[in-house]
């Protein structure tokens, strides 16, 4: 939960001073921020992994949910009726509430735990996908250039070979249009370095391949008795 952030938004001091003490002494932290309902909204640069809303001032609540979005996950400790709770989690889907008794920093910071660790799953699992399209759009780049290898290669042979003529007559050129076709003649050599490597390393990514496809057959293949 490192990489989470929360946020404790309430007026009272004795409130956020209990609930990040014990979270201090958690093998977890998150990055906590303690804010009141008069600056919150100012003090908020990114939107934060999770709400704690403690008790606030008079009025203060509603003015708080009005500005909050409805896929925040929120954790609401106060005293609410049941018809006002209701009416929330029907906006707030992801609203829990713990009411304040004795043990609520507990409760608090079980509800936290979890929805952290769930806010912390998604991330990943987005930063996965991200990376998978990444890769598949290179795949997609390396199938094309391995499709396109041949014309490429015919495309160097030629112009290798026609400055390669050109360069047999040295004296019907000038000293200018010589030195140009000798850079030609360099740069198409090393581009034909380049596929020559391109294509050893598309042979040795085939050779690697082969063997994990076969050991991955093996394992999902039937055993079949010896005779």
């Amino acid at each position: 939960m490192r990489n989470t952030n929360v946020l404790i938004l309430t007026d009272d001091a004795e409130f956020a001073r209990l609930l990040t003490a014990c979270w201090q002494v958690e093998r977890q932290l998150p990055g906590i921020c303690v804010v009141t309902s008069d600056c919150w909204q100012d003090a908020t640069t990114s939107s934060p992994d999770l709400i704690v809303i403690g008790p606030l001032k008079d009025g203060k609540l509603g003015d708080v949910f009005r500005f909050m979005e409805p896929n925040t996950a929120l954790i609401l400790c106060a005293p609410s009726e049941q018809r006002e709770l209701g009416l929330l989690r029907k906006k707030y889907p992801k609203l829990l509430h713990v009411p304040l008794r004795e043990d609520w920093t507990q409760m608090v910071l079980l509800l936290a735990g979890e929805s952290l660790r769930r806010t912390e799953a998604i991330k990943l699992a987005k930063n996965a996908e991200r990376h998978a399209a990444q890769y598949a759009n290179q795949a997609v780049l390396g199938r094309y250039m391995h499709d396109m290898k041949h014309n490429v290669n015919n495309a160097l042979t030629s112009l290798i070979g026609n400055a390669e003529l050109l360069l047999l007559e040295p004296g019907e050129l000038s000293a200018q249009s010589l030195a140009q076709i000798k850079t030609i003649h360099t740069m198409a050599l090393r581009i034909n370095e380049i596929m020559q490597r391109f294509s050893s390393l598309a042979s040795e990514l085939r050779e690697t391949e082969t063997p994990s496809q076969l050991e991955t057959e093996d394992a999902n293949s039937p055993l079949i008795p010896r005779s």
